[in-house]
Formats: structure tokens, C-alpha cells, sequence
């Protein structure tokens, strides 16, 4: 491999919201992640209704859902 082409790669921790850190090798210092595989509801097996700016609301007015 040729010398000085490639990026520097280091240890780094990747933290999510929900409080999870991964322990990882990148060539990112440091990374932030809203969702990861702890708190994902494909893999939690939980439905997470995540609303911003009242678009549940709009979504069930508009359909009439109770």
C-alpha cells in the first residue's frame, strides 16, 4: 500500500440516544446515532411511534382513527 493516502484509522465510540455505546475502529473520531440495533424496532420487536410536529395527529384526523 502506498504511504500517506490513506486515512487514519482509530479506536471510537459510537453513541446513540437511547444511551447505548459501541465500541468500534473507524476513521471517525467520534460518532452520533439517533437509533442503533438496542433500541430499533425491527430488533426490539416493538412498535416506537417517534411524532414531530404532530404528525400522528394529522395522519389520524385525516383517516378518522380513534
Amino acid at each position: 500500500m502506498k504511504e500517506g493516502i490513506h486515512p487514519q484509522y482509530v479506536d471510537t465510540v459510537i453513541k446513540c440516544a437511547c444511551g447505548a455505546e459501541i465500541k468500534t475502529r473507524s476513521t471517525v473520531k467520534d460518532l452520533h446515532v439517533e437509533i442503533c440495533s438496542n433500541c430499533h424496532p425491527f430488533y426490539t420487536k416493538k412498535q416506537k411511534l417517534i411524532d414531530s410536529a404532530g404528525r400522528v395527529e394529522k395522519f389520524k384526523k385525516k383517516y378518522k382513527i380513534d
